[in-house]
């Protein structure tokens, strides 16, 4: 009877393997995370020396100023060119420690980093991703700023759900929660940088803790 027990808990083993992608790093999720808090605190840091410099107060990071005073539209072209660069150097960062630290674990654990599950997985989680960023871009092209913070969000949020069926189910909650925040912060666009370091990092940074302990401690 035990041996049977045995037998089926490796048959269930060998097929959640084949259908879901096992190695991702909780600690990817926790650098991930430190990367977007100090992505936020830069972010935070330019638009403070930018009230500082041109006289205006820009402390609740809506940027409305900027489009009605003067030199707005140089104001605005700085300021997209800056939240361009922060976040896609939070992004690359967290990608490229993400990468290095799944292939690690993978290969303690006797995988393959690349195979037609995690192809599956990133195609439902690069799909959302790719849409939520061109989504962003059009709404910076036609200066509708203030809803890319929590667009970002809510995009990410489906991007992890959707994936959530070929990886660890835990990640599911991660994107409803991503979403949650996301539709908050649309409510309350004076805080947005508030809420994507919430989002982004604090979020990350617990959902990575839990994956750890859960999986890999």
């Amino acid at each position: 009877m035990d041996q049977a027990n045995e037998d089926l808990r490796h048959i269930r083993s060998i097929m959640e393997r084949s259908s879901r992608f096992l190695s991702l790093s909780g600690l990817s999720g926790v650098f991930a995370g430190i990367y977007a808090l100090a992505g936020a605190w830069v972010a935070r840091w330019y638009l403070t020396h930018l009230s500082t410099e041109t006289r205006y107060e820009y402390y609740d990071f809506s940027l409305q100023s900027l489009a009605v005073h003067g030199e707005g539209t140089r104001h605005l072209v700085d300021f997209y060119t800056f939240f361009i660069l922060d976040a896609g150097s939070v992004l690359i960062l967290s990608l490229l420690t993400g990468f290095l630290l799944t292939r690690r674990k993978a290969a303690k654990a006797g995988l393959k980093v690349w195979d037609p599950t995690s192809k599956r997985m990133l195609i439902n989680l690069g799909i959302p991703l790719v849409t939520g960023g061109l989504f962003c871009l059009i709404m910076l092209w036609y200066n509708n700023w203030y809803l890319v913070a929590p667009a970002t969000l809510i995009f990410y949020g489906l991007a992890l759900i959707n994936a959530s069926k070929y990886t660890f189910n835990d990640i599911r909650y991660l994107g409803v929660s991503e979403i949650i925040l996301g539709l908050v912060a649309a409510f309350f666009v004076p805080y947005s940088l508030w809420f994507w370091a919430l989002g982004f990092g604090v979020l990350h940074i617990i959902y990575g803790v839990v994956m750890w302990a859960r999986y890999e401690r």
